[in-house]
C-alpha cells in the first residue's frame, strides 16, 4: 500500500498519540465511513494544512523559464553526445516547465525537434517545428526550422512513394503493450457473475474454457502513475535515468518521447492532447493546483481522491442509496475474503457503483490506520475545497470545519467522506500494472529486462475474482490502448510521440486469460500476489491474512501443506536448490533452521546465517558483474561471473533461482560479444531454474524460451531454434494472447530458417 511519506506519518502518529483519550477511543470505536471522516475532519486544523503545504514544498510543480533553461542545457549536452533519446526527453522536461510566455518554450520545441528528426520521428519533428513557430521562435533563426521541415516532408514523401513502412528508431518497444485480441471491455458470454454468503460477488465458468482464451478486459476505473521507480533508476553515461513520471503518459501510461504538457503545472503529461482533455476532464482540473501535496500524500490517496473527483457529486450520492433488487435490499457480504460487498454486476450500469461497494474493511484495520487515512484525506479535502468547486457541486464554498456539524455543506461533506472509502478500499482492491522494464545502457547489444509497477489502479471487475495462490488465469496489461473499443490495437511504445489516432484518448487496459482449461462450474480465480511457485504456504498464508484479512485455504495451500507435512516426517524431499560441498548431495533446510547434507553417511552442516551471508555476497558480485556489462565490458563480467561460481563456498544446484539468474547474466556478457552459442549454453541452464521455480507453462518460462531462440538463431543453430520456438510460442499465446510482439519476432524467425 502506497501510503504518504514519511514526514506526513509522522505528523498524523503525533497527532494520534497527543489526542485525548476520549477522542481516541471515540475514534477507535467508530466504523461507519461517514462517522470515521465527520471525526477525522472536526480533528483536522489549519495547522494541518499548513503542515502538508511545508512538507510539500520540496515538490515544487510550478512552472519556471530558470528550471526549462537548465533541462534544454542538458538536452543539449545529450544532443552532443548524439544521445537523440536523452535529448528529447530533457527537451520534454524543459518543455513542461517552461511557461506559456517564456523564449524558452520555443527553444525546447526547436531543439527537440531537431533530436526526433535524428530519431527519424519526422511527422512528429513537424509537429514539434509547427509548435516552435507558433510559441514565438526568433523569426531570424526560422530558416532552419523551414529546411529541417523540408527534409522530414522529403523523407516522408520517399517512404509513401516506396510504400516502405515507418521506420522507427526506438531500440525496445513496450512489451507492455500487447494486442488485446477480440474480446471487448466486459466478460466473456461463458462465463457468469454469481453470489454468496462466503465468496461474495464472483466469477464461474458457465463452459468450458480453453487455456489462452480470453475471460475479461477491462479497463480501470480509475488509475495513478507511480513515479520514480527506484527498481528501474540507475546510471547509464553518468546521468540519472528519466523516471516513469518523465516517460509515460500521466493517463493511458503509454511511453512517449514528446509529451504534451499540462498547462497548469510541470507535473502531468500525456501522449497526445485528447489524453491531456480527458484527464483534464476526469480529474487534474482539481488535482492541478494540489500536484506537490499530492506527490506528499502517496499514490493510493490520490487514487482514492482521483476515483471521486471522477465519479462527481450525483454519481456519489446514487450510490449512497441503498440498494434494491425487486424493492429488496441486497444482504452484505459476510466473509472477509470477497472483495464486493453487495450483488453488483460492474458490467451492467455504472462501473462507480461497482466501485463503491467494494469491500473496505474497516473493522479490520488498525485504529492508526483508519486514523492515517482519514486525517490524510480529510486535509486534502480541506485544500481541495478551499476556493475551489468539488465536482458536481452547486456550492463552491469550502465547510466551516470550526463551526461543527450544523455548518458543513453536505453537499460537499460526501466527497470527503467517499475518498475515504476508496483509501481504505484500496488496501485489499487495489491492483497494481505491470510491465517489463528494460535496464542497463540504452545501446547495449544485449537488454535485460525485470517486471517493474507502473502503476495503481481501481478495475471493478477484475476485483470480482477471488484469490487462489495457484490461479487458473493470468494477466497481461495493455498501455496506451484506443478508447473506441479495448479490441482494436492502438498501442504507443516509446518511439510514438502521440497516440495513433490523436483524436482519440488512449486508455489501459487489462486481459484476463484462462491460464489451463476451466470446466463449467468452477470458479476463476486470480492471484493477489503470493504465489505458490514462489512462496511457501505459511508465507503466503501470513502476508494474505495482514492485507487481505482472510485465511487462505485454497487448493495449493491444501494440497503443498500436505505435502510438506509428509516431507517432514519422511525427511526426504529437498527444495533449497543447494548442493553439500562435500559429497554434492542436496542440502535440507531442518527444523533448527539450519542446513545438513540429505546423505546420512555426510551429514554435513551450515548455518542459516552463513548461507545467508554467502548468496548475499554471490548478489554482490552479480551486481558488480552486470555494473560492468552496462560499461561495456563483459569480458570482464564474464571473468567475474566464473570466480563467482568457484569461490562462494556454495555450491548452487541448477534449480536454485540464483543459479539461473547467474546464468543468465554470463549469457547476456557472451552476446554483448557476439559469442551467440556460448550465450545460447548458459541461457539453458537459466531456462531449467526458471521452469522450476515459476511453472513449466509461466510467463517467465515464456521469456526466458523467447530469448533463447533469438540466440539460437543469431548462433545460426537452426535445429536448435526451430524446437524452442514451439515451446516459446504456446507459453506466450496462452499468456499474452495471438497477436503480442514476441510471437510475431517468432514468426519471423521460423519463416526465416
Amino acid at each position: 500500500m502506497d501510503l504518504p511519506c514519511m514526514r506526513w506519518q509522522n505528523h498524523v502518529a503525533q497527532k494520534w498519540e497527543e489526542l485525548d483519550p476520549e477522542l481516541k477511543k471515540k475514534f477507535t470505536s467508530l466504523l461507519e465511513i461517514d462517522d470515521v471522516f465527520k471525526c477525522a475532519l472536526s480533528l483536522t486544523n489549519p495547522h494541518d494544512v499548513e503542515w502538508l503545504q511545508s512538507a510539500s514544498a520540496g515538490h515544487s510543480v510550478k512552472k519556471g523559464r530558470e528550471e526549462a533553461a537548465s533541462c534544454r542545457e542538458k538536452g543539449n549536452s545529450s544532443f552532443k553526445a548524439t544521445d537523440y533519446k536523452a535529448a528529447a526527453l530533457h527537451y520534454s522536461q524543459g518543455i513542461c516547465f517552461a511557461p506559456d510566455t517564456s523564449d524558452q518554450l520555443s527553444l525546447c520545441y526547436s531543439n527537440r525537434s531537431a533530436a526526433l528528426f535524428h530519431l527519424q520521428l519526422f511527422q512528429e519533428c513537424l509537429d514539434d517545428i509547427d509548435k516552435a513557430l507558433k510559441s514565438g521562435y526568433p523569426s531570424h533563426l526560422s530558416q532552419k526550422l523551414q529546411d529541417r521541415r523540408t527534409l522530414c516532408l522529403s523523407y516522408l514523401a520517399g517512404r509513401e512513394k516506396t510504400g516502405k513502412a515507418d521506420q522507427r528508431c526506438s531500440s525496445k518497444s513496450s512489451r507492455s503493450s500487447h494486442v488485446v485480441g477480440a474480446l471487448r471491455c466486459g466478460i466473456c458470454p461463458g462465463v457468469s457473475v454469481v453470489y454468496s454468503l462466503d465468496k461474495g460477488r464472483h466469477l464461474v465458468a458457465q463452459k468450458r474454457i480453453a487455456a489462452g482464451e480470453a475471460i475479461l478486459t477491462e479497463r480501470p476505473y480509475s488509475c495513478v502513475l507511480i513515479p520514480g521507480m527506484e527498481e528501474v533508476q540507475g546510471k547509464r553515461g553518468g546521468e540519472m535515468m528519466f523516471g516513469t513520471e518523465h516517460r509515460c503518459c500521466h493517463r493511458c501510461l503509454a511511453e512517449t518521447l514528446c509529451p504534451v504538457p499540462c498547462e497548469g503545472c510541470s507535473y502531468s503529461r500525456y501522449c497526445s492532447a485528447a489524453c491531456q482533455r480527458a484527464a483534464w476532464g476526469e480529474h487534474h482540473r482539481w488535482e492541478c493546483p494540489l500536484g506537490a501535496d499530492l506527490m506528499v500524500m502517496g499514490v493510493m490517496a490520490q487514487l482514492a481522491l482521483r476515483v471521486t473527483l471522477k465519479a462527481g457529486l450525483e454519481n456519489i450520492q446514487t450510490a449512497r442509496q441503498p440498494i434494491r433488487d425487486e424493492h429488496k435490499k441486497l444482504e452484505p457480504c459476510r466473509d472477509s475474503a470477497p472483495r464486493c460487498s453487495y450483488q453488483i454486476d460492474p458490467s451492467k450500469g455504472d462501473p462507480y457503483l461497482s466501485v463503491f461497494h467494494l469491500l473496505h474493511h474497516t473493522n479490520n484495520q488498525s485504529a492508526a490506520l483508519r486514523f492515517l487515512c482519514a486525517v490524510t484525506i480529510a486535509t486534502l479535502y480541506l485544500r481541495l475545497s478551499k476556493g475551489v468547486s468539488l465536482p458536481g457541486s452547486s456550492l463552491p464554498d469550502r465547510p466551516n470545519v470550526e463551526g461543527g456539524d450544523a455548518e458543513w455543506s453536505s453537499e460537499l461533506w460526501v466527497v470527503g467522506s467517499a475518498s475515504l472509502r476508496h483509501m481504505l478500499q484500496l488496501r485489499c482492491n487495489a491492483q497494481a500494472i505491470i510491465t517489463l522494464q528494460d535496464t542497463g545502457a540504452e545501446n547495449a547489444r544485449v537488454q535485460s529486462q525485470q517486471e517493474v509497477r507502473l502503476a495503481t489502479a481501481m478495475f471493478p471487475a477484475l476485483s470480482l475474482l477471488n484469490h487462489s495462490c495457484c490461479p487458473n488465469t493470468s494477466l497481461v496489461f495493455s498501455t496506451g490502448t484506443a478508447a473506441d473499443t479495448c479490441g482494436s490495437h492502438k498501442s504507443a511504445d516509446i518511439s510514438d510521440g502521440l497516440c495513433e489516432d490523436k483524436h482519440e484518448a488512449c486508455e489501459v487496459t487489462v486481459t484476463v486469460r484462462a491460464a489451463r482449461a476451466i470446466n463449467p462450474g468452477q470458479e476463476i480465480l486470480h492471484c493477489y500476489g503470493p504465489h505458490s511457485s514462489r512462496m511457501v504456504t505459511s508465507e503466503r498464508q501470513r502476508l494474505l491474512q495482514e492485507q487481505y484479512y482472510f485465511l487462505c485455504q485454497c487448493e495449493a495451500c491444501s494440497v503443498q501443506e500436505g505435502r510438506q507435512q509428509q516431507d517432514g516426517a519422511r525427511g526426504s524431499r529437498n527444495e533449497s536448490g543447494l548442493l553439500c560441498l562435500k559429497c554434492k548431495e542436496a542440502l535440507k533446510k531442518i527444523c533448527e533452521g539450519d542446513f545438513r547434507c540429505m546423505l546420512p553417511t555426510c551429514g554435513h552442516r551450515m548455518s542459516s546465517a552463513e548461507v545467508s551471508h554467502k548468496l548475499q555476497e554471490v548478489r554482490a558480485a552479480l551486481k558488480r558483474a552486470v555494473e560492468l556489462m552496462e560499461t561495456e565490458m563483459p569480458d570482464e563480467a564474464v571473468r567475474l561471473l566464473k570466480q563467482i561460481k568457484r569461490q562462494s563456498g556454495l555450491i548452487l544446484g541448477e534449480t536454485h533461482p540464483l543459479h539461473g539468474e547467474l546464468a543468465d547474466a554470463t549469457a547476456r556478457a557472451f552476446a554483448s560479444m557476439g559469442d551467440w552459442k556460448n550465450a545460447a549454453d548458459h541461457l539453458e541452464q537459466s531456462v531449467v531454474a526458471t521452469g522450476f521455480q515459476y511453472g513449466e507453462d509461466s510467463i517467465e518460462l515464456g521469456q526466458q524460451l523467447f530469448k533463447l531462440a533469438q540466440l539460437h538463431f543469431n548462433a545460426g543453430a537452426r535445429g536448435a531454434a526451430l524446437s524452442v520456438i514451439p515451446k516459446a510460442r504456446q507459453i506466450l499465446s496462452l499468456h499474452c494472447g495471438p497477436h503480442c510482439p514476441e510471437l510475431q519476432e517468432l514468426q519471423a524467425m521460423e519463416e526465416c530458417l
